[in-house]
């Protein structure tokens, strides 16, 4: 079974950005549709992004969209969130999720859907 280890998360200024990675060990990535998760004090977790298996094609919540931007490099075993224009709504714990389903999958049952998950990184956005 893959395993998931999520850094780059930090302290950040509204308006500014951060770029989180995912390393997948004891499995192949592509043969994972990945995607990002995040949950905020006190709320649900939630889908922020995916990504198919061979990435290409991605799909994002709407409060994310223009401002985010999910990668990855399969011969590195490693999904990318590349996060811009960062909002004090944007503070979470981000979570990186591999699934046997599909990306599309992912963004239209969220969490209704079986995922290895990783550990989280947490992202403070200040205004």
């Amino acid at each position: 079974q893959v395993q998931l280890v999520e850094s780059g998360g930090g302290l950040v200024q509204a308006g500014g950005s951060l770029t989180l990675s995912c390393a997948a060990s004891g499995g192949t990535s592509s043969n994972y549709a990945m995607g990002w998760f995040r949950q905020a004090p006190g709320k649900e977790r939630e889908f922020v992004t995916s990504i198919t298996r061979m990435g290409s094609n991605t799909y994002y919540r709407d409060s994310v969209k223009g401002r985010f931007t999910i990668s990855r490099d399969n011969a590195k075993n490693t999904v990318y969130l590349q996060m811009n224009s960062l909002k004090p709504e944007d503070t979470a714990v981000y979570y990186c999720a591999a699934t046997e389903s599909t990306a599309q999958t992912m963004y239209v049952r969220g969490l209704r859907l079986i995922y290895t998950w990783g550990k989280g990184t947490l992202v403070t956005v200040s205004s």
